[in-house]
């Protein structure tokens, strides 16, 4: 007769499936208030304490750590020394763990949870015997997961035992989740005593869904959401309409979403190829929205919209005129649904706490090799702002400068961007020298460019810039200063009677 070890805290189906075990012949022994639920539906159940030969103690603390249990669970049966040592021992081979853990990760994402209750949520008999079964797989079945007990049964009345591959598939997941749920309890602890950055470190992701592909076809992909509270993010979305999302969409759309959350006042972002290509601010969302769309109406095409207040039928209407792969927003009147589903391939994802931004999580960046991690870039200025021309910004100067400073927080580096009445006319990204990247935004201001402001995310290494965006009409510059010329470039604003002030923080985004 083969014996079954159920202990479970989860305790979905498992008496249906204790039930198939015990008419397939299978010995069952359990603990606490597992046992009493199978006795109740009439099952035969054998009392850990009775394997022990010693009570559960410390209020459930402690029922399985003996060797009764783990020789059990680990003794190798095609070896004659373990077995032998069974024998002499009196202890009983346990073919099958049913067992899954404490919720910590549930406890832990509780509002107004106690350090104390959370503590006593570490499971810790749970993980050891998984692990042993685990680890002895070849000889014990380990069952975690209520949704594998239809194949563990499916195997046992087919074959009367369960195959090595399944045997092995589900070691591997329980090792999979036990570093995951250790994860989340060092996470917890790092957490509690500020430690940034400890001496090692295991982030817990679990799967979400796999995507079709990567950023290109060849590459397969898939996306991990992190533990905790979603809200406000790309993967805490409700989707009302579209197709999946794509690994591009999602990155993109993290990055319109992290945009969006510098705005306060009705604000639209729009985003292709993970760089802004429009970004406007307005007394509503429709003035917003066309601020956004003039600042380049081409690269807007097949980009992504993000919006920091309730889409109505008239911006719908607006968005309606271009073809958009997503939309995003806290919500959608029904009129402007109807028309924004009247397109089957745009994306509408409703986010209610899009504004939500106090996350502590860390901004990771995969390198061969390693991964550099950093705190989140949530510092907007710093400590003060500093006028350093002669000629003072007017308050529309200043209103602008403050919008374009939020705004080129999200541009690729090198970055600037020019702006006119909170809303961007012409966006320099990703280039190598920033003279280059304050041209092209210059360039794809075009005769909008006379009386903007200008933004750049890092200092001016040289005065060539300034001499540029003077040339051009910009009339007022931030920037974080700190360059060994910064004199120069002061100078040359005097010299064309600009404003120009510098933050103290740059803004780098690679």
């Amino acid at each position: 007769m083969k014996t079954a070890l159920i202990s479970v805290y989860d305790k979905e189906g498992i008496v249906e499936f204790a039930l198939e075990l015990d008419k397939l012949g299978w010995n069952i022994l359990s603990t606490g208030g597992t046992s009493r639920i199978l006795r109740d539906a009439g099952i035969d159940v054998v009392d850990v304490s009775e394997v022990t030969k010693f009570p559960e103690i410390m209020d459930g603390r402690v029922k399985t750590l003996h060797p009764n249990i783990h020789g059990g669970l680990l003794c190798r049966r095609d070896d004659k020394e373990h077995m032998k040592t069974l024998g002499d021992l009196n202890i009983a081979p346990i073919d099958m763990v049913i067992n899954n853990l404490y919720p910590f990760e549930e406890t832990l994402n509780k509002e107004g949870i106690s350090h104390e209750e959370i503590i006593e949520n570490i499971d810790i008999g749970g993980p050891s015997m998984i692990r042993a079964a685990a680890k002895n797989y070849r000889d014990v079945t380990v069952v975690m997961d209520p949704a594998d007990y239809s194949k563990v049964l499916e195997e046992l009345r087919a074959e009367g035992d369960t195959s090595i591959e399944l045997r092995q598939s589900l070691a591997i997941k329980v090792f999979q989740y036990t570093a995951y749920y250790d994860s989340l309890i060092s996470g917890y602890f790092n957490e509690l005593e500020a430690v940034d950055f400890p001496d090692s470190i295991v982030f817990p992701f679990r799967e979400k869904q796999e995507l079709r592909y990567g950023e290109n076809p060849h590459q397969k992909a898939a996306v991990y959401r992190e533990s905790g509270n979603l809200k406000g993010t790309i993967l805490g979305a409700r989707q009302l309409h579209g197709k999946a999302l794509s690994f591009n969409n999602i990155n993109d759309g993290n990055g319109t979403l992290e945009i969006l959350k510098e705005f306060e006042e009705p604000t639209v972002v729009a985003v292709k190829h993970a760089n802004p290509c429009g970004i406007g601010s307005g007394e509503d969302l429709l003035e917003a929205y066309d601020k956004a769309y003039e600042s380049d109406k081409v690269s807007i095409f097949g980009g992504i919209i993000g919006a920091n207040r309730e889409v109505d039928i008239e911006v719908a209407r607006r968005i309606d005129d271009i073809f958009i792969e997503i939309i995003m927003a806290p919500s959608f009147t029904e009129e402007a649904l109807k028309i924004l589903t009247s397109k089957k391939n745009i994306r509408i994802l409703e986010i209610p706490d899009i504004m939500k931004d106090d996350y502590t999580s860390y901004d990771i960046k995969k390198v061969l090799g390693g991964i550099l991690v950093q705190e989140r870039n949530t510092q907007l200025l710093g400590e003060d702002l500093q006028v350093v021309t002669r000629r003072k910004p007017t308050e529309a100067e200043m209103d602008d400068l403050l919008f374009a400073w939020k705004a080129v927080k999200g541009v690729k580096s090198n970055g600037v961007l020019l702006a006119k009445d909170r809303g961007t006319i012409g966006i320099g990204m990703g280039e190598v020298s920033r003279v280059w990247a304050v041209e092209s935004a210059i360039a794809r201001a075009g005769e909008r460019v006379k009386g903007s402001v200008l933004a750049s995310d890092g200092f001016f290494p040289f005065k060539d810039s300034v001499e540029a965006l003077a040339k051009a009409g910009v009339t007022a510059i931030i920037q974080p200063g700190g360059s060994l010329r910064d004199e120069e470039s002061i100078d040359e604003a005097d010299r064309h009677d600009m404003t120009m002030i510098f933050t103290g923080i740059r803004h780098f985004k690679h």
